[in-house]
């Protein structure tokens, strides 16, 4: 050709000639013609040649097509003749797309901003995205969204006004494109090029792809001409002969030989199967409807993972040996086994889609493909040809490196397909979509799993996914599991698969895949190394794979006609259950130590449980297992509970942070939908139909608090630390609350639900429209991102908060406009229960408490710190009804008592929470007791039988009143209770003889052998019980645990049996805990004395706020209204505790008199009380200012030492309030700083100003300072003496030495612990290390690290400075001997454990940690003794030496300096003391001694 233009004039030319030619008779010969100028132009050999010979290539097919025309005229041309009825639009990632839900039928729809612009969308729910994965246009597609929504240009239906395409106008195309296509197939065969590996290299395919990108533009280029050459092209992609035509001339060229071998050799290993692995599957394959599952044993050979590919990789998966691989059949006979088999193509469309997958979606050729869906019956054979690939797609994305992109594309083209109902529908019921889905889904998660460690570690049978591996960590599953979720969504779907047996089967196979993931062990001894961040792959998968699909078929089960779809999954559920429970041998104790938070066949079972009550008026008994079976159900889901309040207590703190991530994930409000709440709600239902005391036992077991719950002053717990005890007893309650006040899935409707959550999110903080949207729990309805009633949310948002305006601050920047709670929810609508569920850090409750309190008092509701109030309950359904039974069962009324009883007591470990929560579950039990019990017609007889028993029924309004005289329990043989005497008898006269005779017959042995412990035992007794009755060879099935953790109180060493007089009821230790809590005698007054009318109506609103008395008296008070007798007893005690007093009623007025009356009073006794220390301190300092040496003087000194002996010292706590003196059951504590200090070590003898060094030959430290002076002695000691006597010559600490100051502020020791606790669970805090103990005063703020407890007795700090003595030298000197033989009877016995010792012992570890280990071990042999001992006498030393530096060198005269340092040494001393007096002093080294004999012999009267 003679260039360009002429080339170009002769290509329309030919391309004319042989348009023309085929109209008229010799067609045959040009269409011939026209093959052959085709296989010339587009050889393959052409196509890597350069960009020139494709651009050739593509001009002859534009001349061609055209028909000799210019291609500008052609297209117009073709457009004319286009329906535009769909839009079908395609966009990549990244594009602005908008989403309307008014109109939207599929919640996928999506349209281009053209087509919502000319759409009627004004007042719609719409938003405006920038898309993720890429999209297309679905207006005009009446499948996907309402007609209303079209645009303008989409809204014609009709085909009448375009006219019928001419024959010729189209007829070159005809013929043209199908070899094109096939030219584009070969080009796609010839880049296949590794027969060796599975898949060419990325640069390879980049390579290709790039040399091809023109041909692909021109093919979207021709889509995008309109609805005529769209048919064309479908009638070309979809042709069978067309297909079968162009490929049989394969075997006359060799280029085309060698590409078609190269596609057969790509084409291995497509299917999911090898042929030997098929015949397997034929020989076990497993009928429709069948229950059981085919478990294959996979020995260390046998490669049949379930993965057909040749790829080393998955050759060995079958060789992992992880115990039994559940390998499960096809659902069906009739199943399509394609899926299986190596694909099979018969049109270019399917082998275009194959090189398209094993190209790995590029983005030009997935556009073209989705350029082609506005064609139907290209949709349709499409979507076939996907779904007929959908393993091979699966296999390539397992081994994709970019897995990533590939999956966005993936989803690119499924979401246009499957969402179109019709069309998924069609699908599955031609091409077993569902079941291919499901296998494809299963087989791919067969890669990567391990065998599970949960329970039984050495002999599980049950695998789990491995959360490790990069199709876990990489949500590489992401696009078949949302095609899957996508499916499901349509109703006509969802119940094909909810009927089909074999399906479901499958599916829970899948889901026990994820049952037990994750596992978490509890490290003990040290931290662990490093922090596995596998568990945000753990919760994304159970998230995406599990409970999304439940949220999709769920969506479909609400009416009653579907109760046998619950019913199916319900009953599947269960097996796979029961299966798992055999796999990991579990029968009755969970492993210690070990917690999973993952177990989607509980949470399955629990929302068709929930489902089927709510919207299917299914009775719950029908489909509920027996006891035996719910008796392990609840096991795992309590277990994570109890974890919660092990991790918060900081016990899996060796753990990492991880670990607290994953607690606070499970409730957060993205996952608390598919997670806590279902958890919790089968706890209820478990609860609700198990023995009550089984369950209350099993919780307080599994928080490990039983050794907590004796009355026992003091106990030993054998699996939990001390430090740990208060934080897990709140847990238990905590959670006991939770599980009773909890009416989410019991009777709340969705608008209530919402109302709740929205009310306790806006409790916790003002909230932004977008952050409670966020925080309000998702929908579960999958990919709908709408909330539960969401048409009401503007209306219940409205309804319960106020809306802040924006305002500008002052640095200019705008904050955002805020929702706040109105004054109205707070008054009656706050929940402090569904606070603390949808806490995800802890300090928000105390937020809301904060609010709450500000509220009151801004209100002038209540203006001191009220407990969190008590709400009323939603009614139970009529399902749930057992749930109550845990209220009125003698075990719960036990522990109540008992707890009660031990904050009565001031007990160790208990708090204001323990307390506040016992009254809430006493308050819950009266609120919903069984009925009004007939109080004068209660039967003693007719009780006697329960006289084994503390309580004598279940009924916990009449056990308040029921008095417990005496209680065996077992304590160490150190306890209090040991040394009292014990009565003589314990008979029923013994035990009630100051009871009423009618009485006397229910208080035999009454509590003198009901024990708490004992209900560990009948829990296990029951527990066996039930399994023999269900089981015929229970010998087999239930083996005796050998690791039992919770051994029997009598095998416990160093216990003995004591007998407590109690003499109290539950009523009784109410009215003694007002007195407490008010601090007054007699506080309690029964209001309907004066006021009979609160008996009718006990609703008063000044019951509804307030602190523990508050509560105390709406208790009292709701008991009285149940029930006669116990208003009489509630009179009865009162009168006891108060004597008598004439009937005579009190205004409202004189109450305030007296109530002034009585603060008056405390006010003059506190000021009289000041005045006289204030005098005592200005007469000592008279004294000594005046240095009075009279005899008179010594006299009057030592009358106000022996007064000041007498007085107990008393200390305020600057964390509670409380005044009182330090005892050894509750100590109180010197807030100090330990610092390591060498400020003595710089001292010298010369008194030279020290000048600052100025060169090199200055030392900063010279050799005459004392620190260096005292290292030299100490040297020259050790080199010729024994080391016992030189470290008994000599004092340390001079360098390194620790020095205790402190601020003066006191504090009681278990109030420290909790202050620290509420630090570490701070999350905001910077500046110092909570951990290592660090703190501020919180009165005044300064730093300080450790409590130095404060001894009993008198408080030595306030005794004054006695002026110097008369007495002569030697008795001074013996007064110092005597001292010291004292130290040998320290109070404080070694054998007694008192929370005293406990705290010195602890201090003085913190001591020791203060300074480094150089400076304070200088013994020879490491670890000796006499090295502990001079390092605690050095730090006495130390302390007293720079007390001298501060007092100006006399510690007689003056005070503190002028700094206002105050002393500590009082209490230092007294922990020196007590941990010195272990050593025994050689009399023959004693210092003191060695000082003082010289000036005894000599009688000088100086010593020094």
């Amino acid at each position: 050709m003679a260039g360009a233009g002429a080339g170009s004039r002769d290509k329309r030319a030919t391309a004319a000639r042989l348009k023309a030619a085929l109209g008229g008779e010799s067609g045959a010969a040009a269409a011939a013609e026209l093959r052959a100028l085709l296989e010339r132009v587009l050889a393959p050999a052409a196509g890597p040649g350069g960009g020139e010979a494709a651009g050739e290539a593509l001009e002859w097919c534009r001349c061609l097509l055209s028909g000799g025309e210019p291609w500008d005229s052609f297209v117009q041309a073709v457009r004319a003749y286009d329906p535009a009825t769909l839009c079908g639009l395609v966009w990549t990632a990244n594009f602005v797309a908008y989403r309307c839900r008014t109109c939207g039928i599929s919640p996928c729809m999506s349209l281009c901003a053209e087509c919502f612009h000319q759409g009627e969308h004004a007042g719609h729910d719409y938003n405006m995205f920038r898309s993720q994965a890429g999209g297309a246009c679905d207006c005009g597609d009446s499948n996907v969204m309402r007609e209303a929504g079209f645009c303008k240009r989409h809204r014609i239906k009709s085909n009448s006004n375009v006219p019928c395409v001419p024959k010729d106008l189209l007829m070159m195309s005809e013929l043209v494109l199908p070899q094109f296509i096939f030219s584009l197939i070969q080009h796609l065969r010839e880049g296949y090029n590794e027969p060796a590996v599975d898949l060419p290299s990325e640069k390879d395919l980049h390579k290709i792809l790039q040399v091809l990108e023109p041909h692909v533009s021109f093919l979207e280029d021709l889509t995008k001409m309109g609805g005529a050459m769209r048919s064309v092209l479908t009638q070309v992609l979809t042709s069978q002969q067309f297909y079968k035509d162009l490929s049989s001339g394969v075997g006359e060229n060799a280029s085309a030989k060698k590409s078609h071998e190269k596609y057969l050799i790509a084409l291995k290993g497509s299917g999911l199967a090898f042929p030997e692995d098929k015949i397997a599957c034929n020989v076990q394959e497993q009928g429709a409807g069948t229950s059981t599952l085919s478990v294959q044993g996979l020995a260390g050979g046998t490669a049949t993972s379930g993965q057909g590919d040749s790829s080393d990789e998955e050759d060995q998966d079958g060789s992992q040996g992880v115990g039994k691989r559940k390998r499960v059949k096809l659902s069906s006979t009739t199943k399509d086994q394609s899926i299986m088999d190596v694909l099979k193509h018969k049109c270019f469309l399917e082998e275009l889609l194959f090189w398209t997958i094993k190209y790995e979606f590029p983005q030009k050729m997935v556009t073209f493909l989705l350029n082609m869906l506005p064609d139907q019956d290209y949709k349709i054979a499409f979507t076939k040809t996907f779904v007929q690939h959908y393993a091979f797609i699966m296999k390539t994305l397992k081994k994709s490196h970019e897995s990533d992109t590939m999956s966005n594309r993936i989803v690119h083209i499924s979401v246009q397909l499957f969402s179109n109902e019709e069309l998924a529908r069609q699908v599955t019921e031609e091409c077993q979509l569902l079941d291919i889905m499901v296998t494809v889904l299963l087989y791919m998660m067969e890669s990567c799993l391990i065998k599970s460690e949960l329970q039984d570690e050495e002999n599980s049978l049950h695998v789990v996914v491995n959360c490790g591996e990069a199709l876990l960590k990489n949500n590489t599953y992401w696009p078949l599991v949302s095609d899957f979720i996508n499916i499901l969504s349509h109703q006509s779907v969802a119940k094909k698969f909810l009927e089909d047996h074999g399906l479901l089967v499958t599916w829970m196979n899948f889901v026990s895949f994820f049952q037990g993931m994750n596992l978490n062990k509890r490290e003990l001894n040290e931290h662990v190394e490093f922090e596995s961040q596998t568990y945000y792959a753990a919760f994304a998968a159970e998230l995406e794979a599990c409970a999304q699909p439940m949220w999709g078929l769920l969506s479909h089960c609400k009416v009653r006609e579907t109760q046998e779809y619950t019913r199916n999954v319900v009953r599947y559920c269960l097996e796979a259950l029961q299966d798992w429970f055999d796999a990991i041998n579990f029968v009755d104790e969970p492993a210690p130590n070990q917690v999973t938070f993952h177990l989607p066949l509980h949470r399955y079972f629990a929302m068709f449980l929930s489902k089927a009550v709510k919207c299917q008026e299914l009775d719950l008994d029908t489909i509920l297992p027996d006891q035996e079976m719910l008796m392990k159900l609840m096991i795992h889901p309590l277990q994570i509970q109890a974890s919660l309040s092990e991790i918060h207590s900081n016990m899996w703190v060796r753990n990492g942070l991880q670990i607290k991530g994953q607690a606070m994930t499970y409730v957060q409000s993205h996952f608390c939908n598919s997670m806590i709440d279902p958890d919790i709600y089968l706890l209820q239902v478990c609860a609700s139909r198990l023995d009550p005391d089984y369950f209350i036992s099993s919780v307080f077991e599994r928080f490990k608090v039983v050794d907590l719950l004796t009355m026992a002053s003091q106990h030993q717990n054998t699996v939990l630390d001390s430090e740990h005890e208060r934080s897990m007893l709140e847990g238990a309650l905590t959670f006991l609350v939770l599980l009773l006040s909890l009416r989410l899935h019991l009777g709340m409707t969705d608008d209530e639900i919402l109302r709740a959550e929205m009310v306790a999110q806006l409790c916790m903080n003002d909230r932004t429209h977008s952050s409670l949207l966020d925080l309000i729990p998702e929908n579960p309805n999958p990919k709908s991102g709408i909330i539960p009633g969401s048409l009401s949310f503007e209306s219940v948002l409205s309804a319960v908060a106020d809306f802040k305006a924006p305002v500008f601050e002052p640095g200019g920047s705008m904050q955002q406009g805020m929702y706040t709670p109105k004054a109205e929810v707070w008054d009656k609508e706050f929940d402090p229960v569904m606070v603390i569920l949808r806490t995800v850090y802890r300090r928000d409750v105390q937020s809301a408490m904060d609010r709450y309190t500000a509220f009151l008092k801004q209100s002038g509701k209540f203006p001191g710190n009220p407990w969190p109030p008590y709400k009323k309950r939603t009614p139970l359904h009529p399902s749930y009804r057992g749930l109550l039974k845990l209220l009125h069962c003698k075990t719960l009324h036990i522990v109540l008592f008992t707890l009660l009883y031990k904050i009565l007591m001031d007990h160790q470990n208990l708090s204001e929470h323990v307390l506040c929560m016992v009254l809430y579950l006493i308050e819950l039990g009266l609120e919903n007791s069984p009925e009004q019990e007939s109080d004068e017609e209660e039967s003693a007889g007719g009780q006697e039988r329960c006289h084994d028993s503390w309580f004598p029924g279940s009924n916990l309004v009449s056990n308040m009143r029921h008095f417990i005289n005496y209680v065996r329990v077992r304590v160490p043989e150190t306890a209090p209770e040991v040394k009292r005497e014990p009565p003589a008898s314990t008979s029923s006269d013994g035990l009630a003889s100051s009871q009423s005779s009618r009485r006397k017959s229910l208080q035999r042995e009454n509590s003198g052998t009901a024990q708490v412990f004992s209900l560990v035992a009948e829990r296990r007794k029951k527990f066996q019980e039930i399994i023999n009755r269900n089981t015929s060879e229970a010998n087999q099935v239930v083996r005796p645990k050998t690791s039992m953790k919770w051994s029997a109180p009598g095998a416990t060493p160093q216990l003995t049996t004591a007998i407590l007089e109690v003499k109290e009821s539950i009523l009784s230790l109410l009215i003694k805990l007002h007195h407490k809590l008010s601090g007054k005698q007699n506080s309690y007054y029964p209001p309907w004395l004066d006021d009979v009318d609160v008996l009718i109506h006990p609703e008063i609103p000044r019951y509804s706020h307030g602190d523990g008395m508050t509560a105390v008296e709406r208790i009292l008070l709701k008991a009285a209204v149940q029930s006669r007798l116990n208003k009489r007893i509630i009179e009865e005690i009162c009168r006891k505790v108060t004597p008598p007093v004439p009937p005579k009623k009190i205004s409202s007025a004189e109450k305030k008199t007296l109530d002034k009356e009585e603060r008056r009073q405390k006010a003059r006794e506190r000021q009289q009380k000041l005045l006289a220390e204030f005098a005592s301190r200005q007469k000592s300092f008279m004294e000594t200012a005046m240095d009075v040496e009279s005899p008179d003087a010594d006299i009057a000194m030592e009358v106000a030492t022996s007064e000041q002996h007498v007085s107990e010292a008393i200390y305020d706590c600057v964390i509670c309030g409380q005044s009182g003196p330090s005892t050894e059951d509750r100590p109180t504590g010197l807030v100090v700083l330990l610092q390591a200090s060498s400020v003595l070590g710089q001292c010298r003898n010369s008194t030279e100003p020290r000048r600052l060094p100025t060169t090199e030959e200055e030392q900063i430290y010279p050799w005459d300072t004392c620190a260096a002076l005292h290292d030299v002695r100490l040297t020259t000691l050790q080199r010729y003496f024994k080391d016992s006597s030189c470290l008994q010559a000599v004092s340390i600490g001079w360098e390194g030495g620790v020095y205790v100051q402190t601020c003066g502020h006191t504090l009681h020791i278990d109030c420290h612990k909790s202050y620290m606790e509420s630090l570490r669970n701070d999350q905001v805090l910077q500046g110092f290390s909570v951990d290592k103990g660090e703190f501020t005063c919180p009165l005044c703020r300064q730093f300080a690290n450790s409590v130095l407890p404060c001894y009993p007795g008198n408080n030595m700090e306030r005794s004054v400075w006695q002026s110097h003595s008369n007495k002569c030298m030697q008795d001074l000197v013996q007064e110092v001997e005597d001292l010291q033989e004292q130290l040998g009877t320290f109070p404080v016995s070694i054998s007694s454990e008192t929370n005293l010792s406990k705290e010195m012992e602890s201090v003085m570890k913190d001591i020791k940690s203060t300074t480094q280990k150089k400076y304070t071990d200088y013994s020879k042999t490491p670890g000796s003794p006499d090295n502990d001992f001079l390092f605690m006498y050095s730090v006495a030393r130390t302390n007293l030496e720079l007390e001298l530096v501060h007092r100006g060198g006399n510690l007689c005269s003056g005070g503190a300096s002028t700094a206002g340092k105050r002393s500590c040494l009082n209490q230092l001393f007294h922990v020196l003391a007590m941990h010195m007096r272990l050593y025994s002093i050689d009399s023959a080294y004693n210092p003191w001694r060695k000082l003082t004999q010289p000036s005894q012999d000599k009688n000088s009267e100086q010593v020094f």
